[in-house]
């Protein structure tokens, strides 16, 4: 009973301090926020009506402005009716086309209380987004229980820390790479500590994962050379350019998000081999450390067969239309793998699947050795 009342101290602790930094991170400024014009509010509106005599359409394409008559619906100016334009810049990915009826984000431009001029910014879809958010949240808590509360906690403070941290640091130019191993070693250990405790199994998960994201680092460091990859490939890394950001260093931007991609999945499988050889310890305290060892690399194996494929997926997915395109133009697969931004997805996925691998076998051995460091001080 004893034991069981310091572990929920230390979880309650935990926990508090996270939720500090939380709120902490939350008020803290990125330096950014005025970037944008005075005077402009982001409300929500109704279309009523549309003018489409100045939009152009050239088979899928449209490009013009489309006029509008919309009702704000939130806000200072709530009720009031103001002709607003959409700028259609003939970019399928990026257009969006009203007709009355349509809710939209409506940046609204005002001075001295007057609206001087409106433009739309997309169809609102906060409120479906604030709905999925909080429908993800409850049941994560309902399945999970504390150790659900604690993975929420991890996430918000995760994109947090990228939101506020990662991000402002990266265009402040500082190096992209130090920062974001900064970043990760941060996030590695709250999640770690967070869902697995702060104990024994918490720091093996912690060590286990840090490790294989610094090994996935390094590889993409010396094979990135290899590909002569420049990291301008990013999307919107031209237009962040453009934007008056000329001394970022894109490539150092790509290297970073190689490890950064493949780091959830490092941190779960870290924890996965953790938690079993906890499991193990618990139930067999006399096990000898190679016997340990081997346990927690069987465990290993039979996560990273599906991990590895996970990467592959989640990486393709996010290419599935250029993929079906070069298909239905018969270009030969040395031709598509030779297009530098598919070979810096395969530089991602491999790299990062290397990370992945070496995981198990490094959580297994400090597993291991954690532990057997524990019987000896029994």
């Amino acid at each position: 009973m004893k034991i069981y009342q310091v572990h929920k101290n230390k979880d309650l602790v935990i926990i508090l301090l996270f939720t500090v930094l939380c709120v902490t991170l939350l008020f803290i400024p990125t330096g950014f926020e005025n970037r944008m014009a005075k005077n402009s509010y982001r409300e929500r509106a109704k279309v009523i009506l549309t003018d489409n005599s100045d939009v152009h359409q050239y088979q899928i394409i449209k490009t013009g402005n489309q006029e509008l008559y919309v009702e704000i619906l939130s806000g200072d100016f709530n009720g009031n009716r103001v002709n607003a334009i959409n700028r259609l810049q003939g970019k399928v990915e990026f257009d969006e086309f009203y007709t009355p009826g349509d809710i939209i984000l409506l940046e609204v431009f005002a001075k001295d209380g007057h609206i001087r001029s409106a433009r739309a910014r997309g169809r609102y879809r906060i409120r479906i987004e604030v709905i999925l958010v909080v429908s993800f949240a409850v049941l994560l808590i309902l399945v999970g229980g504390l150790t659900g509360a604690k993975a929420l906690l991890s996430f918000v403070f995760t994109a947090l820390m990228l939101w506020k941290v990662m991000f402002p640091r990266f265009l402040n130019g500082d190096d992209p790479i130090l920062v974001a191993l900064g970043v990760m070693a941060v996030l590695t250990g709250a999640i770690c500590f967070l869902v697995g405790g702060v104990n024994k199994k918490g720091l093996t998960a912690f060590l286990g994962g840090f490790l294989g994201l610094v090994l996935t680092c390094v590889l993409a460091q010396i094979f990135h050379k290899g590909f002569q990859i420049h990291g301008a490939g990013q999307p919107f890394a031209e237009m962040l350019l453009y934007s008056g950001f000329f001394k970022l260093s894109l490539t150092r931007i790509f290297i970073a998000g190689i490890f950064i991609a493949c780091s959830g999945a490092v941190m779960d499988l870290a924890m996965d081999i953790s938690a079993s050889m906890h499991e193990i310890f618990k139930k067999h305290p006399g096990i000898t450390l190679k016997e340990h060892i081997l346990s927690g690399m069987s465990v290993g194996r039979a996560v990273i067969g599906t991990m590895t494929t996970t990467l592959l997926l989640a990486y393709s997915s996010s290419y599935m239309t250029m993929l079906m395109l070069f298909q239905s133009q018969g270009l030969p697969l040395i031709n598509i793998f030779n297009i530098n931004f598919v070979a810096a997805e395969l530089l991602n996925t491999i790299v990062g699947s290397f990370g992945l691998v070496t995981v198990a076998p490094l959580t297994a051995v400090i597993g291991g050795l954690i532990y057997s460091r524990h019987k000896k001080t029994e």
